[in-house]
């Protein structure tokens, strides 16, 4: 009688795209920092005071809207932008974009009594936003062409073309 041996293939493990790490953190960001807000309405008080006209400390109004639709506009865009841009721009508005969100997620814990609740949300975006910064930091260099290394710099032909 045979024993039948384990096999152990290997498994493919395939080099990501820097572009698509980038646009699939600022997605998980992105759900993130809606869903924290989102499950807030089950917070005790938060919907009487927004049918008061607060969040926060802030009065609802035409500006309070437009400024966080352009708070949570901006990560869904940069899903699409991290995937489109050019490699140069695209890391330089990854770079800029994430670190400006460093400051805005800290301030969601300000005069939160949810401190857990909070805490974890914001520890989360953090470390996204932590990984964004690396990805784009750390976007790989091409090497020089073969045939630019190869081939001889201006004064090499320069010097052969006078002599």
């Amino acid at each position: 009688m045979r024993t039948r041996q384990p096999t152990t293939a290997t498994l493919e493990d395939q080099r990501i795209p820097v572009r698509a790490k980038l646009a699939a953190t600022w997605t998980s960001f992105m759900f993130l920092y809606a869903y924290v807000d989102i499950l807030n309405f089950f917070t005790p008080g938060v919907i009487e005071d927004i049918l008061n006209g607060k969040v926060f400390e802030f009065d609802l109004s035409q500006t309070f809207s437009t400024t966080a639709l352009t708070l949570i506009a901006i990560p869904i865009l940069m899903v699409v932008l991290s995937m489109t841009l050019p490699a140069r721009a695209n890391r330089i508005t990854n770079l800029t974009i994430a670190a400006l969100y460093v400051p805005v997620t800290a301030f969601n814990a300000v005069g939160e009594s949810w401190l857990y609740f909070y805490g974890l949300g914001i520890v989360l975006e953090l470390i996204l936003l932590a990984l964004i910064v690396r990805y784009a930091w750390t976007w790989p260099r091409t090497a020089p062409s073969a045939t630019m290394a190869a081939s001889p710099d201006r004064e090499t032909v320069r010097a052969q073309q006078q002599a």
